[in-house]
């Protein structure tokens, strides 16, 4: 019998996106005992290059070359494909002309790797150019490129370069802004995109340790790789990054704190002294995070160390339709997405929304939209996957759903109105146009970034629902109310911390309105004894005053029934304008009454006159649509009163609530039943 032996070859297709980008190479000589020699990392880069090119390398891979009469070998230690992260897998990839090499050699093999650095320089960087959208970075290209011009570009230039111009890299930047902004995440991506070692990240409050000595060795061990790898390859030694999240659980003012150890203070003192101490490193980048800036020692801020401040702020309308975008790319791709959806139409829509509360946004449509496929009868029913699609009800019903942090209180405001507003005369009409005016002049002058506005009036008249309805309407993406209702039972020194935190959110956004509702009742004023709260005074004088962040915009609307005793401690004068809301005329109650269209025109003349010019809170109440003795609807388009003889069973409610509203000794008798 004849046998055949059949050779089978395989003929490799390189995938997509199979480029080296970076080739970290050891370097040994094939015969040991070789006298010492000096290899220039920029020749031998060029000479691998162009030997190897269109090559597959693969990590542990052992090739033999020759280089100036001298016989190498190179181990490839890491090996990063263009566009992808490092994996614990094995790691292969092709030569290319643009792949990065990086050389190493022991101590012990006689070899010493020359001008690394300048190899390295304009290669810092793991790719050749940034696109923040497939980095999952969306609206904050603005933030990268002052992050870029400020902490990098001096490292893309050769050391040479920098040495003549006589400055050093900038050795620590900080990360500020609203939660949920993006802060980790830029942090995480800049990390991933250097070519130089992996990024350390600490979470501040992990450094923390009860140990006497522990925390400030645990500082000390994060610099430790820096150290050494600084001391055994001087200025060719790679970048440490090193990103501290939460920062200002650890670097607090010092002696702000009084604990009595003394360790957050000690743990400033070592960290300055790392960054830009006598032995400072000039290799490590140091990233801060925070939503507190304003907790952080003095001295970390200064030039040198933290230098670089970026505020990652909440993004505008471009960049949050950016965010939408990243976040539903999959569910497009696969068909997913309704072709209903509108994501410019919801970028609008989500003014002072964060990228994380964008990305809850997403995940709750998306949580509807499964929901739908779902039969909670049997739960074990397969699931039609083809049927599965995110509609624009389904963003729709989720934005209803998360609400922003720094966004409008709709469902407060509209407690402020609950019947909503009906025309009330010229005087209020012009009180209402007024101040639209200046919610526009805040909108759109550049010389007014604060305007204030109080209304004062008898109680009842309406000021309250006349601040909430212009907040409503001015669609500005934060307007929030200051109430003594939400501050029962807290101390002034409470009250005014919330009082400060409002002014604080209200300064992350572009527009805001803040309402001060019954500011005397803020101020815990009463007419006898201690009159009202000093604390809480001075605090609004103070805040009244100052001008919000630049770029910022803010409007405070205030309102009070006691507008001499504001005036006596001058708050009155803090506002810039203001403005009385007076009680209805006769006239005007009577047009209230037609709209409301509760009595029938016969009895319009009587409830005006019993009315007797009072406040238009009244009318609210005659306006409310349900019975609270039989909940249901009111029989009011029959209602027929006669104020001085008989009143029908079902109209008695509405005609107490009139006389309740009506003062003592004002002429009106109780009708007889």
């Amino acid at each position: 019998m004849q046998e055949f032996l059949l050779e089978t070859r395989f003929l490799f297709i390189p995938p997509d996106n199979f480029n080296l980008a970076l080739l970290t190479l050891e370097l040994e000589f094939v015969k040991k005992g070789t006298k010492n020699e000096q290899v220039d990392a920029i020749l031998l880069a060029n000479q691998l290059r162009k030997r190897f090119i269109n090559q597959v390398m693969t990590t542990g891979q052992r090739v033999s070359f020759e280089y100036h009469g001298n016989n190498y070998i190179f181990t490839v230690n890491q090996a990063v494909v263009e566009g992808q992260e490092k994996s614990n897998d094995m790691e292969r990839g092709m030569v290319s002309g643009d792949t990065y090499f990086i050389f190493e050699s022991s101590n012990s093999s006689g070899i010493k790797v020359v001008n690394q650095r300048e190899a390295a320089s304009s290669n810092i960087f793991r790719h050749k150019e940034f696109n923040l959208q497939s980095l999952g970075i969306g609206g904050l290209s603005a933030e990268f490129a002052d992050i870029f011009r400020r902490a990098f570009a001096s490292r893309v230039f050769p050391p040479h370069v920098t040495s003549k111009l006589g400055i050093k890299h900038v050795k620590g930047m900080l990360l500020y802004g609203p939660p949920g902004t993006g802060k980790t995440l830029m942090a995480r991506q800049i990390g991933k995109m250097l070519n130089g070692r992996e990024p350390k990240i600490v979470n501040g409050p992990e450094v923390l340790s009860k140990f006497v000595g522990e925390t400030e060795k645990n500082v000390r061990d994060l610099f430790a790789d820096a150290e050494n790898d600084q001391r055994t390859h001087g200025d060719q030694s790679d970048l440490h990054v090193i990103i501290f999240d939460e920062i200002d659980a650890i670097c607090k003012s010092r002696g702000s704190t009084r604990d009595g150890t003394g360790v957050h203070d000690s743990i400033v003192n070592q960290l300055l002294t790392k960054i830009d101490g006598v032995e400072s490193l000039n290799n490590v980048l140091l990233i801060g995070m925070t939503n507190r800036k304003d907790l952080l020692d003095e001295a970390l801020l200064r030039p040198g160390r933290l230098e670089v401040q970026v505020e990652i702020s909440l993004p505008d309308e471009n960049g949050r339709l950016q965010i939408l975008q990243i976040h539903t790319n999959k569910m497009k791709e696969n068909s997913f997405l309704a072709p209903d959806v509108n994501l410019q139409e919801l970028a609008a829509r989500t003014k002072n929304y964060s990228g994380a509360e964008l990305e809850g946004v997403v995940k709750s449509a998306v949580s509807f939209a499964l929901n739908r496929q779902l039969s909670m009868d049997d739960l074990t029913k397969p699931v039609d996957e083809e049927n599965i699609k995110v509609a624009m009800d389904d963003f729709l019903h989720a934005l209803q759903e998360i609400v922003p942090a720094f966004g409008a209180s709709t469902d407060d405001l509209e407690r402020c109105r609950l019947n909503g507003m009906v025309e009330c005369g010229d005087r209020h009409d012009h009180i209402h146009h007024r101040a639209r005016l200046l919610v526009d002049q805040v909108k759109v002058s550049k010389g007014s970034p604060l305007v204030t506005c109080l209304l004062e009036g008898p109680s009842g008249s309406g000021k309250t629902a006349l601040a909430a309805t212009v907040g409503i309407d001015s669609d500005f993406p934060y307007v929030k109310i200051v109430s003594a209702e939400s501050m029962i039972g807290l101390h002034e020194s409470t009250k005014c911390a919330q009082i400060v935190k409002v002014f604080e959110d209200a300064y992350k956004s572009p527009l805001s309105i803040i309402i001060l509702d019954d500011i005397e009742r803020l101020l815990e004023y009463v007419a006898i004894g201690p009159r009202f709260s000093n604390l809480i005074s001075q605090t609004l004088l103070v805040l009244l005053k100052r001008l919000p962040p630049k770029g910022k915009k803010l409007m405070v609307i205030g309102t009070t029934s006691e507008v001499s005793f504001l005036d006596s401690i001058g708050i009155c004068d803090a506002f810039s304008v203001t403005y009385h809301v007076p009680t209805l005329k006769a006239e005007d109650a009577k047009k209230v009454l037609r709209q409301l269209n509760v009595f029938a025109e016969g009895d319009v003349d009587a409830a005006t006159e019993a009315l007797n010019d009072k406040s238009t809170i009244v009318l609210q109440l005659i306006s409310s649509d349900i019975d609270p003795r039989t909940m249901q609807p009111k029989r009011s388009s029959k209602a027929t009163l006669e104020w001085s003889k008989r009143f029908k069973t079902e109209d008695k409610l509405i005609i107490y609530k009139v006389e309740f509203m009506v003062e003592p000794n004002s002429g009106y008798q109780k009708p007889s039943q």
